[in-house]
């Protein structure tokens, strides 16, 4: 793909993430680059409660992520994230992929990952909620293991597809042709308006920490740490407010709300 970022807006989007621009384009950088943006910036659905609407194209993303300070979910993170790589050096592929519900995977285009073409093919995704915290070898057989559990990439020889299963279960399914974000721009629409979309049933807003996650559904704050969950009922709108400044940096005028017809 090809990005149009210049280098205040690189300088921008490492200086949100906390890191330095890398000297060369390669996996150790890649690796910092993932964790620091997992660390950083939120999965959330806040703008489908909020009424804004999510464009996909790379100066929205960029303004969202980087000069609102917001998260978003996988098609803004990792559309804004391989925009970013793009203009630090690294080839980046965005592939489709099908979430799967039980054993069965989802419609194409369901989500957004991201292949880093070094010298092998590299899984990136910072925008798949609880995920690798590291890239993953696309290429690899056997186990991966990483802080966020246990990988496997299992290639489908029938189709060219690629099974990616975190601790036994199937997480998603690529299709390994590249495509352009403005591809993903149909189903992002209905993620965001239909009424059978997870995203408009539900309200989150989660962040990876060091030892865990911290998550804000609705007025639950929910800390996870080192495997033990933590749950509390936030009392009132200023709470949640001061909840999502204080563990996701999102400053908000009014509580964003589940619609009634959702």
């Amino acid at each position: 793909m090809e990005s149009c970022m210049d280098d205040s807006q690189i300088d921008a989007y490492l200086t949100r993430i906390g890191v330095v621009r890398p000297v060369r384009p390669d996996i150790e950088a890649l690796r910092d680059l993932q964790q620091a943006h997992l660390l950083s910036v939120p999965f959330e659905n806040l703008s489908i409660h909020l009424g804004e609407p999510i464009v996909l194209d790379e100066g929205s993303l960029l303004d969202k992520i980087v000069d609102h300070r917001r998260g978003g979910f996988c098609y803004e993170l990792n559309g804004a994230f391989a925009a970013l790589l793009t203009a630090l050096g690294y080839p980046v592929r965005l592939l489709s992929a099908r979430v799967f519900d039980g054993d069965r995977a989802g419609p194409p285009f369901d989500h957004l990952a991201l292949r880093v073409d070094l010298d092998e093919p590299w899984l990136v995704d910072v925008g798949f909620g609880k995920f690798s915290r590291h890239p993953l070898r696309m290429e690899a057989d056997g186990d991966q293991h990483d802080p966020g559990g246990v990988f496997r990439i299992v290639r489908d020889n029938r189709h060219g597809d690629v099974d990616v299963i975190l601790d036994g279960t199937p997480e998603y399914r690529l299709d390994p042709r590249p495509y352009e974000l403005s591809d993903f721009v149909p189903t992002c629409w209905w993620q965001q308006t239909s009424p059978q979309s997870h995203f408009t049933r539900s309200l989150t807003c989660s962040r990876m920490t060091e030892s865990g996650r911290v998550t804000l559904s609705g007025a639950k704050l929910i800390h996870t740490i080192d495997g033990e969950r933590r749950e509390q009922l936030l009392d009132g709108d200023a709470e949640v407010l001061d909840a999502y400044r204080k563990h996701f940096g999102i400053s908000l005028d009014r509580v964003p709300t589940v619609a009634a017809s959702a």
